[in-house]
C-alpha cells in the first residue's frame, strides 16, 4: 500500500472534477489531499466520500493568488514532512505550471498527462500519449520519492462514491517563500464556461464559421447542453474565434465525454488534440472529409441547419 496525496484545486469553492476522477482509482492506497486556500465543509465531506482519509486545508501569506513559485515552496515543505510515496494532481494549466517545478525540488521523476495508471502493491504503472496521441507508452516512476503523476482531467471518468474514507479536515501553515516573479492581477475570462482542457462536452467550430458572429449558434448549442465551445486552428487564424479556443496539436488537448465538430475537415493536427474523446459527432458538407473516419457520429449537411436542429431536439429531451 502506498502513501499518496492529491492536490485539489478549487473552482469557485468547489472541488476540480479530475480530483475525484484520481481517488476513483486510488481505493485500496493511503489517500490524502491538500488543498490551498479555504475549503467548505461540504467538500471535505465529498472528499471523504471518494476515499480521502484526510483533507489538509494549507494556508500562509502570499497564497492569495496563485504563482507557480510560491506554491511549490508552500507543498514542498508539507510534502516532505509527510513522507508520501506519491503526489497526484491534475494535468491543469496550473497543475502542468507548478508540479514539475515542485518534483525538480525534490530531485523527482514525473509522469505527466497520464490517462489511466494503477497500483500493483505499491508500484506505480501510468499510461500517457506520445507523438500527439498516435500511441501511448507505459510509464513507470524510478529515483527517489515521493513520485508525480498529473492526469489529465476526464480521461479516467468519474467513479462512483465509495465512502471510504474519513475526510477528517485539518489546518496547515505553510510558507510560499520568496516569490520573484509577483502576479500583479487576475483577470477572469467573460466567459463562465469550464475552460477547454476541462469541458465533459465541447462544441467546436471550423472555418466554414465564415466569421466571428456565426459562433453565436454554437454558443446558443452550448448553452442549452452545457458544453464548452472550441475552434479549429482555420477558424483561430481566420480570425473568428479567440487563440484560447483552439483545439489541436498546436492548442489544447482535450478529452470529452461528447465533441461535436461543426465544419471542421478534421486535419491530423485537430485530430491530435481531441482524439482521445469518448464520443465524436463530426457535421460537415463534405463526405469525404478525414473527420468522418474518426467519429462515432457523422452528419452530411449544412451546419446552419443542422445546429439549430440539433439545439432544439436537445431543449426537447433536457426539458
Amino acid at each position: 500500500m502506498a502513501k499518496v496525496l492529491v492536490y485539489t484545486e478549487l473552482n469557485k469553492g468547489n472541488v476540480k472534477p479530475v480530483t475525484l476522477e484520481i481517488l476513483g482509482k486510488l481505493v485500496g492506497q493511503e489517500v490524502e489531499v491538500a488543498v490551498i486556500g479555504d475549503l467548505g465543509d461540504d467538500q471535505v465531506k465529498v472528499l471523504g466520500e471518494y476515499g480521502a482519509a484526510k483533507v489538509h486545508k494549507l494556508k500562509g501569506d502570499n497564497l492569495d493568488k496563485y504563482s507557480p513559485e510560491g506554491y511549490s515552496n508552500a507543498l514542498k515543505a508539507f510534502i516532505a514532512s509527510g513522507a508520501y510515496d506519491y503526489v497526484f494532481a491534475g494535468a491543469t494549466s496550473a497543475g502542468k505550471d507548478f508540479i514539475p517545478r515542485l518534483a525538480a525540488k525534490f530531485e523527482a521523476g514525473v509522469a505527466s498527462d497520464c490517462v489511466n495508471f494503477l497500483f500493483e502493491g505499491d508500484a506505480f504503472a501510468g499510461t500517457r500519449p506520445l507523438f500527439a496521441g498516435k500511441c501511448l507508452a507505459k510509464v513507470e516512476l524510478q529515483g527517489p520519492k515521493p513520485h508525480f503523476v498529473t492526469v489529465r482531467p476526464n480521461a479516467l471518468g468519474m467513479p462512483e462514491s465509495t465512502t471510504a474514507g474519513a475526510g477528517a479536515a485539518s489546518e496547515s501553515e505553510v510558507q510560499a517563500g520568496e516569490i520573484r516573479a509577483a502576479i500583479k492581477e487576475i483577470v477572469a475570462a467573460a466567459s463562465e464556461k469550464v475552460d477547454l482542457t476541462e469541458a465533459n462536452i465541447i462544441v467546436s467550430g471550423g472555418r466554414a464559421m465564415k466569421n466571428p458572429e456565426n459562433f453565436k449558434i454554437l454558443n446558443d448549442l452550448a448553452d442549452v447542453i452545457g458544453a464548452t465551445v472550441g475552434a479549429s486552428r482555420a477558424a483561430v487564424d481566420s480570425g473568428y474565434a479567440a487563440p484560447d479556443m483552439q483545439v489541436g496539436q498546436t492548442g489544447k488537448t482535450v478529452s470529452p465525454s461528447l465533441y461535436i465538430a461543426c465544419g471542421i475537415s478534421g486535419a491530423i493536427q485537430h485530430l491530435a488534440g481531441m482524439r482521445t474523446s469518448k464520443v465524436i459527432v463530426a457535421i460537415n458538407t463534405d463526405p469525404d472529409a478525414p473527420i468522418f473516419t474518426k467519429a462515432d457520429y457523422g452528419i452530411v449537411g449544412d451546419l446552419y441547419k443542422i445546429v439549430p436542429l440539433l439545439q432544439e431536439e436537445f431543449k426537447k429531451i433536457l426539458a
